[in-house]
């Protein structure tokens, strides 16, 4: 486990999580250092994505879900009643596995965050899809195409705008469903070196089901197998000496 000591942007502690009858989280305990990227690994079905969302509260959108336990960002418990639950996707955002671009120019897509925060003028607006997009390494691209519609890039592009677009709100946790996993070979290094730039300035989770891309671009390795955390410790001792066997056999091929 991470040393306590450490800048820990997110804690869980004894987090269980059941749909309906099914107990898909068994008493996940985790520490998540600010400004580096953890990746979540482990095969289908294991808990990785549902462990993902619990740490913005996407889970609360599904009927059958019950949650116990507790996840503290910031040493704040988001699962307190009466928690801002608006405020807190605003302050961690998702991209998905698929790119969801809406159908709109790309200026619009990347200013839907900050509109509804409630910015208005222009040139604030100008500022912040800009410096945006400029993060999420894709000016140089759109610079000339912002009213053309987002949908008419390539999935990369896509992504990248999506990126953009969570960022326009200022988060300071990312978390990232397999955002390369529907890309091609040249998007996915471009996805790659972007997760390395912000973590300068942000927290990252990554699920994803690529070893390889977890070994590139995290510096904690959390392995998941049958809703519970096997394995937790910094990537290059995951995937050099791992302590349990099973995580050894599922990095080693031999399941998964």
């Amino acid at each position: 486990m991470i040393n306590k000591q450490k800048n820990i942007k997110i804690t869980t502690d004894n987090l269980n999580l059941y749909y309906g009858r099914n107990h898909a989280l068994k008493d996940i305990n985790l520490s998540i250092e600010s400004n580096k990227v953890t990746a979540l690994i482990g095969p289908s079905g294991c808990g990785k994505s549902t462990y993902l969302r619990t740490l913005n509260r996407m889970n609360d959108l599904i009927d059958s879900v019950k949650i116990t336990g507790m996840v503290k960002i910031d040493e704040i418990n988001i699962y307190e009643r009466g928690f801002d639950v608006v405020n807190l996707r605003r302050n961690v955002g998702m991209v998905f596995q698929k790119s969801n671009a809406f159908p709109k120019s790309i200026y619009e897509n990347v200013a839907y965050g900050a509109r509804i925060n409630g910015i208005k003028k222009k040139e604030w607006l100008d500022d912040i899809i800009e410096s945006s997009l400029i993060r999420a390494a894709i000016w140089d691209e759109v610079k000339d195409r912002l009213k053309d519609l987002a949908t008419g890039l390539s999935g990369g592009q896509q992504q990248r705008v999506c990126i953009a677009r969570a960022l326009a709100v200022n988060p300071s946790v990312i978390l990232m469903d397999e955002p390369a996993s529907a890309l091609d070979p040249i998007s996915t290094s471009k996805i790659e070196e972007l997760i390395f730039t912000l973590k300068k300035s942000l927290t990252i989770v990554i699920v994803t089901h690529n070893m390889q891309q977890a070994a590139r671009v995290s510096d904690y390795t959390g392995f998941f197998l049958n809703g519970e955390i096997i394995e937790f410790n910094k990537t290059s001792r995951i995937f050099t000496s791992p302590e349990n066997e099973k995580t050894q056999n599922y990095i080693t091929g031999k399941f998964g």
